[in-house]
């Protein structure tokens, strides 16, 4: 093409951003955004009453785990480079009450797994534990339900903070490194910064979910962990249609001692990741959550999408977003990508 017919002026000419295009090689050395393995957290469900690690059907490639499986899943975890877990437990029916009581438990389900993990790993593997009520409540809420002065049914906010102040020294005194709460009750992280600290366990860390949206891609979890529930969660769980919310919980959760903060879902999300990544002091962690995590998957399986590029492809949005730290059911099989 002459340069007379060139759509590129004299002034413009000499930037083509595709020279820095051309090869995988190129490619890799001008990346901006880049995955380790060790971003990753890998979310785990040790179930109870099993002899045999079981599919999640809605979950493709995910299992309810005995504790001898939890072991060697994370065994592959800790090969592929992922270096930390987020557990949660899975109790039979007939443990489930009103208050969840099984959850701060000795030998509720969720605190042998974390016991059997912390014996088998030491200080290699850190061990996370879901700090919530859901999967032990007989009506599958998050919290202690009661009424209001209207009589209306209504998750009672203080009363289940006592709840969540005995599950994480449950769970600290069972070996976790990172409590999680993520019931979205108002002052959850301080009350449970102080239990910590009066208990002994000051060294245990909390990783708050600051912002957690009443999201439908959270539908395929509540498979795994067998919930209960009837209704929603609307009301603590926050409202799609906010932002600002978010950034106030950060900041709350942060003012009360959070180690980190969390963005719950992931992609639909990623504007409150990269709102609350530009002024947090503290890590910044969003979850890749269950639904997310279908998709791909289903999509994969029916031929529709390239199953891994995809999930590379969201794994690197989340991280451009500004998120430190990714929660995901994808954590193995990414962490295996990024070494080949």
């Amino acid at each position: 093409m002459s340069s007379s017919a060139s759509p590129l002026t004299k002034t413009n000419q000499s930037r083509r951003p595709r020279r820095l295009r051309t090869t995988p090689a190129m490619r890799d050395l001008v990346a901006e955004t880049r995955l380790s393995p060790s971003d990753f957290i890998l979310p785990l469900f040790v179930a109870d009453g099993l002899d045999a690690k079981r599919e999640i059907a809605s979950m493709p490639g995910q299992y309810h785990h005995t504790v001898d499986t939890l072991k060697a899943i994370a065994h592959e975890a800790l090969d592929a480079g992922v270096t930390c877990v987020d557990l949660f437990g899975v109790p039979v029916d007939g443990d489930k009450d009103a208050r969840g009581s099984v959850a701060w438990a000795e030998d509720g389900i969720l605190n042998r797994g974390i016991r059997a993990l912390r014996e088998e790993f030491g200080e290699d593997l850190l061990v996370m534990a879901d700090t919530c009520l859901d999967e032990f409540t007989d009506h599958g809420h998050c919290g202690v339900v009661g009424t209001d002065r209207f009589g209306n049914e209504v998750v009672l906010n203080d009363e289940t903070i006592e709840c969540y102040c005995h599950m994480a020294v449950s769970q600290a005194e069972a070996g976790a490194h990172i409590v999680s709460p993520s019931g979205m009750m108002d002052g959850q992280v301080a009350a449970i910064r102080r239990a910590l600290d009066e208990a002994g366990w000051d060294n245990v860390a909390i990783m708050a979910y600051s912002a957690k949206y009443a999201s439908s891609f959270f539908g395929p979890f509540r498979d795994a962990v067998r919930s209960s529930l009837v209704g929603d969660r609307r009301a603590y769980q926050q409202d799609p249609a906010n932002a600002r919310e978010s950034l106030l919980e950060a900041e709350l959760d942060i003012a009360e001692g959070a180690d980190f903060v969390m963005v719950k879902p992931a992609l639909p999300y990623l504007d409150i990741v990269a709102r609350v990544s530009d002024f947090s002091p503290i890590p910044v962690a969003a979850y890749h959550v269950s639904g997310e995590y279908a998709m791909i998957k289903a999509a994969g399986n029916n031929g529709w999408i390239d199953p891994e590029a995809a999930m590379m492809e969201s794994l690197t949005s989340i991280k451009r977003a500004g998120a430190d730290q990714i929660l995901t059911y994808f954590a193995i099989d990414a962490a295996r990508k990024l070494h080949a």
